[in-house]
């Protein structure tokens, strides 16, 4: 609770003293003083901050002096300092390579099972795949894999690897993996029953991924428990829209798209 109305009087010029200036750094929770919108700083440039509230809806708000309440008291938000300048690095945690066109295709490929399979691989390694002249591709699940692969015609200089949701043992897709074994296909996999459990519940300011009883489709599962009146395709967008690091994402991916990418590129 606040003393008294902190709207009351022209509070944008306090008779005593003057307003602060507090660098809007992540994670910092702040209250629009017109709006009362409250929530923590997500992004922010030279005009405008992000703010998340604790349902997980997004505002943009501009940096106008004394625009904003912490802990009660009004402040004005600021673009902070960039920190010392090392090496730039991509979203997977690689050096950037700058300056440097993408390389022509390689006749290797990298199959993911699905659109957002793909979208999350391009997020976070599209830097290391093109300067790697990489392309991914998403199969629409795996039960053709073996006709995939043989119409693929993998062989020395022309590899397959493959991403597979769900490759645990005794699973159909652990069965379907050991159908296309090869020296010149590499099949890997994540426990995860979907793509959208690779990204860490804290990116999406969640407790945790709900358990969804089984007979109930898992995506609107989890919709309908996490309380978000969104469709799949929405849900998706917000959480795509949480990752922007590979520390966004569970090491169970992390570590077997790294695999994936070193055996397409390795020389023969």
């Amino acid at each position: 609770m606040y003393e008294g109305d902190v709207l009351a009087g022209n509070w944008r010029r306090p008779g005593k003293g003057t307003i602060p200036k507090v660098p809007a750094e992540p994670d910092l929770v702040v209250e629009d003083a017109e709006s009362g919108f409250c929530g923590a700083v997500v992004a922010c440039d030279k005009e405008a901050v992000t703010l998340e509230d604790r349902f997980g809806r997004r505002r943009l708000f501009p940096l106008a002096p004394a625009a904003f309440l912490l802990e009660g008291k009004v402040v004005t938000l600021v673009r902070p300092a960039p920190g010392p300048r090392g090496p730039r690095r991509s979203a997977s945690g690689s050096i950037a390579v700058e300056g440097v066109r993408a390389k022509v295709a390689r006749e290797s490929r990298i199959y993911v099972e699905g659109v957002h399979d793909a979208a999350l691989v391009e997020k976070i390694w599209g830097h290391d795949l093109r300067v790697e002249g990489v392309v991914v591709e998403y199969l629409e699940g795996v039960d053709d894999l073996p006709a995939i692969v043989a119409e693929f015609g993998p062989g020395p200089g022309r590899r397959l690897g493959v991403l597979v949701d769900h490759l645990v043992p005794g699973s159909k897709e652990s069965r379907i993996a050991a159908q296309v074994a090869s020296p010149d296909v590499l099949v890997v996999g994540h426990p995860f029953v979907d793509i959208w459990q690779a990204v860490k519940p804290s990116s999406l300011r969640i407790p945790a991924w709900p358990d969804v009883p089984r007979g109930i489709p898992w995506k609107e599962g989890v919709i309908a428990a996490l309380g978000w009146r969104l469709e799949p395709a929405e849900a998706w967008r917000r959480i795509l829209g949480a990752v922007s690091t590979f520390a966004d994402l569970e090491p169970e991916l992390l570590g077997r798209v790294e695999e994936l990418i070193d055996f397409v590129t390795e020389e023969a």
